[in-house]
């Protein structure tokens, strides 16, 4: 049984470093090819400190000649929105399955992706968060919000280093967004300023600073008593375990789906 090839994109920075690292450790998996805008022609091996591998980090302008050529079946992109729009449908197109764990896509850009998929029949994974703890977490903040329903005030405080370029992360919004369906349907309001009595709105409120991996507090606030479900991560190891899982399930999926990480988790 051959080794599933998969590719990074942004693979020289940290999660793509972190990643790429797990995949050399992970039985069944090998790296095919390496997209950045950095380190161009350089061994990837030798970028993130592992020694010579024989694939070099190649501009993610030959994207589709490359993953052709390497016979890739997988190809991973924790990059920015705009980068994932352009290299999403080239992948797909190319019949290369995807594992995107971007944040800050709009809807558009989400439907934009999902339509590539569909249409080139490949099989993707989409998630805002790759964390096992994380699908946890959702699944207690869904069977919480049926419990409370519209008797309790919510509000999500999400934290993240000083480096992250979006907000609220995708994390929360996910969040806010399972609330909402449990509760049959919520407006959100992020932060708030000046007069703002609140209503029964989903209050969103996004804090920066150091070197923050990720922090969600969900608030399910009633008369005199307040419950709290919080996930930290501390490094950025959990994310890259789900995400080298993703790459090995997708490809025995069903073809022309989008799927998410709780699918993955079963």
């Amino acid at each position: 049984m051959t080794d599933t090839r998969v590719a990074l994109v942004g693979a020289c920075g940290r999660m793509g470093t972190l990643i790429n690292r797990r995949i050399l450790e992970t039985e069944g998996l090998t790296i095919s090819a390496a997209f950045d805008l950095v380190n161009v022609g350089k061994d990837i091996g030798e970028v993130i400190g592992v020694g010579k591998i024989g694939v070099p980090v190649t501009d993610p302008k030959d994207l589709a000649t490359v993953l052709k050529e390497t016979g890739t079946e997988v190809l991973v992109d924790f990059t920015v929105a705009p980068a994932t729009v352009a290299n999403a449908p080239v992948a797909a197109a190319a019949g290369v399955n995807l594992i995107i764990g971007t944040t800050g896509l709009t809807a558009e850009q989400k439907t934009g992706i999902v339509e590539a998929v569909v249409k080139n029949n490949v099989a993707a994974v989409m998630s805002t968060n790759y964390s096992i703890g994380v699908g946890v977490f959702n699944k207690l903040i869904r069977q919480a919000a049926l419990y409370l329903g519209n008797d309790y005030d919510v509000e999500i405080i999400e934290a993240h280093h000083n480096q992250k370029k979006d907000a609220p992360s995708g994390t929360a919004m996910t969040a806010a967004e399972i609330i909402s369906e449990a509760m049959g349907g919520k407006e959100f309001k992020f932060g708030r300023e000046g007069v703002c009595p609140r209503g029964k709105e989903i209050g969103i409120h996004a804090i920066r600073g150091g070197d923050i991996v990720g922090d969600h507090t969900v608030m399910f606030i009633g008369n005199s008593e307040r419950i709290e479900i919080r996930h930290q991560a501390h490094s950025r190891e959990i994310f890259v375990g789900g995400a080298v899982m993703a790459a090995q399930w997708v490809v025995s999926q069903k073809k022309g789906v989008v799927y998410d990480m709780s699918d993955v988790l079963n």
